[in-house]
């Protein structure tokens, strides 16, 4: 069991990062009816942002670069830990705009608008970025092993699973205690009620669509020290998304967050004993719930029913 447990320990860290991603394109999906294939490419923005943010490899030739760089890396990390999702949430808000003619229209065009956006989000990243791999720095007291009850634990992992459980208690509370989480919980159930009691259903799909790239972005900033980071990272993010929000049942909170820690621990322990099996065991896993409950773990009937 003690040989186990770094295992699980990276299971549950996995799944509480992979709930991140999923939350934020949960959101579109229930309120938006529409599922955002460029959801990946902005978890990979957020991350690029990040990284410009923090090691500002583009102003190095500039005064205000050298002068950002000889700035402490915790102050240059928070700045990037915080400006970066904001970034990417505007972006989703440019890709929310550039969807509202295919609104009232066959849900393929927006699939299709969003699978463009992903391609041109991607080239972005090449053309500014370069395609190599990148390394995303992080402060010097989040590096290293910690050594608890005999066994060594990443400092960062612990770090990446805090935040993303302090995250996902945040998005939570601001859901279920606040008026505008309460306007969007039912803009998931009832769209143009929520229009007819008058609140600006516009406005609403397009804060909604800015959090839900936010928090891609956010993810990408806590994942890619551990992923590593590549301009088509977000092609390994957004099928465990979609793949975790149908497993816990489109449009459930809680049932994404179960999910993404089912998801992660499968990973996590397969890894343990089937290292090549530790990828394909998500799926396993999704066609053992899907095939017991059609509506995932606390789904109930959703828009992709009709």
């Amino acid at each position: 069991m003690s040989a186990l447990a770094p295992y699980v320990f990276n299971g549950l860290t996995l799944g509480l990062l992979f709930a991140l991603i999923a939350l934020g394109f949960m959101l579109i999906v229930g309120v938006m009816e529409v599922i955002n294939l460029a959801h990946g490419s902005l978890f990979a923005l957020g991350a690029y942002l990040a990284l410009t943010i923090i090691d500002a490899d583009v102003l190095r030739a500039t005064v205000f670069g050298v002068w950002w760089l000889e700035q402490p890396l915790e102050a240059r990390y928070i700045l990037g830990l915080t400006l970066a999702p904001v970034l990417a949430g505007l972006a989703g808000m440019v890709i929310e705009l550039c969807l509202r003619p295919t609104y009232g229209k066959p849900a393929l065009y927006g699939l299709l608008l969003t699978f463009g956006a992903a391609l041109v989000v991607e080239e972005l990243i090449r053309l500014t970025w370069g395609t190599g791999e990148k390394t995303l720095p992080v402060p010097q007291e989040l590096g290293g092993a910690v050594l608890i009850g005999g066994l060594i634990f990443s400092k960062y992992k612990i770090f990446a699973a805090g935040f993303a459980a302090l995250v996902i208690i945040a998005v939570w509370l601001f859901l279920e205690r606040t008026l505008y989480g309460a306007v969007i919980k039912a803009g998931a159930h009832d769209s143009e009620m929520v229009r007819a009691l008058g609140f600006n259903l516009a406005r609403l799909r397009l804060m909604v669509f800015g959090l839900g790239a936010g928090l891609a972005g956010l993810a990408g900033v806590i994942l890619v020290p551990i992923w590593g980071l590549r301009p088509h990272v977000g092609v390994d993010v957004v099928i465990p998304a979609f793949l975790i929000i149908v497993m816990g049942g489109v449009g459930s909170f809680w049932g994404a967050v179960w999910a993404a820690l089912l998801v992660g621990l499968a990973v996590g322990i397969s890894g343990a004993y089937a290292p090549a099996w530790a990828m394909l065991s998500m799926h396993l896993l999704l066609i053992a719930v899907v095939g017991y409950r059609a509506r995932g773990l606390l789904g109930r009937k959703s828009i992709l029913e009709n």
